[in-house]
């Protein structure tokens, strides 16, 4: 399966709603710590087991996540350490690149996400405690959204209700927001220790995932929340990252401090129904394509990025 080095490490992979074979990855120097970013643009070659990179643009500090734009094909923001977001566009010219740095987030951007009803917004959660919602054709974000007492580390937009999202913190909760009431709907004090990721099943909008410090996933249905409705147990450090399937109700897929990515059916007793182990250090990024059912990619702290077919081993040509 195809695989690309970047010079970084690795920190978020996220596939086009556009096109099939593109990618766009996110990367920090020194493990994120301190030092420059840069973001990758990179092609699956449809001849062999390639990646090409189609264009990449440095930044100052670490780049933390990567979002694409849903309704320009050539359009990403990605989160930065020094609290900007970085508008690209890949048709136009590297000169002509980042087309604006939003600033306005007090510490690390850590998590983006576009939403894929209305199209025009995306959410920014950071370490400021803070989410933002934003549009591009806006220079200043249209609302703030501080109820957190920690770091947010993620943001989902609820894929059928347009004005709904969920965010997860280092408070360990996650709240529900709506953008049209003045507070949080709902806060899910989801697990002892610190949340690191959200996202909501793409095919029930009541279904929300939460992955933790404390080396679980658990899945929520928000019409009553007060027990699970599956607990996925497997994983031996944090987990970083969940995506459920945009092709499955019952998959989701993790990666984790252990680095190991992981892809479960989390209606069934023996949830773990694969478990890849191709990177050598942290896993901290991996998606699921929209438009290919069962392609899969992820990142780490290797400084490598995959991109497999579900059931295949990442490793093998």
């Amino acid at each position: 399966m195809p695989f690309f080095k970047t010079p970084f490490n690795g920190y978020s992979v996220r596939f086009s709603p556009f096109y099939e074979s593109r990618l766009a990855v996110a990367t920090a120097q020194n493990f994120g710590i301190l030092g420059n970013g840069r973001v990758h643009v990179i092609d699956l070659s449809p001849n062999a087991p390639i990646i090409n990179e189609l264009i990449a643009y440095d930044t100052a500090d670490g780049v933390y996540d990567v979002a694409w734009s849903e309704s320009h094909d050539s359009v990403l923001v990605a989160a930065v350490a020094d609290g900007s977001i970085k508008v690209y566009d890949t048709a136009l010219p590297p000169h002509s690149n980042p087309l604006r740095s939003l600033k306005e987030h007090a510490r690390e951007v850590h998590g983006l996400d576009y939403n894929p009803t209305r199209r025009d917004s995306f959410l920014s959660a950071s370490w400021d405690d803070s989410v933002k919602l934003w549009t591009l054709d806006r220079p200043a974000s249209l609302r703030t959204f501080r109820e957190h007492a920690y770091c947010v580390y993620s943001v989902a937009w609820n894929p059928k209700h347009a004005d709904v999202f969920a965010s997860a913190s280092g408070d360990c909760t996650v709240r529900i927001w709506d953008v049209r009431e003045p507070g949080s709907t709902m806060i899910i004090p989801g697990h002892e220790h610190e949340i690191l990721s959200c996202d909501w099943n793409k095919y029930d909008e009541c279904l929300l995932a939460s992955a933790s410090v404390d080396k679980s996933i658990k899945i929520w249905d928000v019409r009553n929340y007060r027990v699970p409705v599956s607990v996925l147990n497997g994983h031996g450090y944090a987990v970083r990252k969940i995506k459920f399937s945009p092709h499955r109700r019952n998959l989701i897929v993790s990666c984790s401090y252990d680095m190991t990515v992981c892809l479960w059916d989390f209606m069934i007793e023996d949830a773990l129904v694969g478990r890849y182990d191709h990177h050598t250090e942290f896993a901290v990024g991996v998606d699921l394509s929209v438009l290919v059912d069962g392609l899969m990619a992820s990142t780490g702290w290797d400084e490598l990025v995959y991109v497999w077919q579900q059931g295949m081993d990442p490793r093998a040509a």
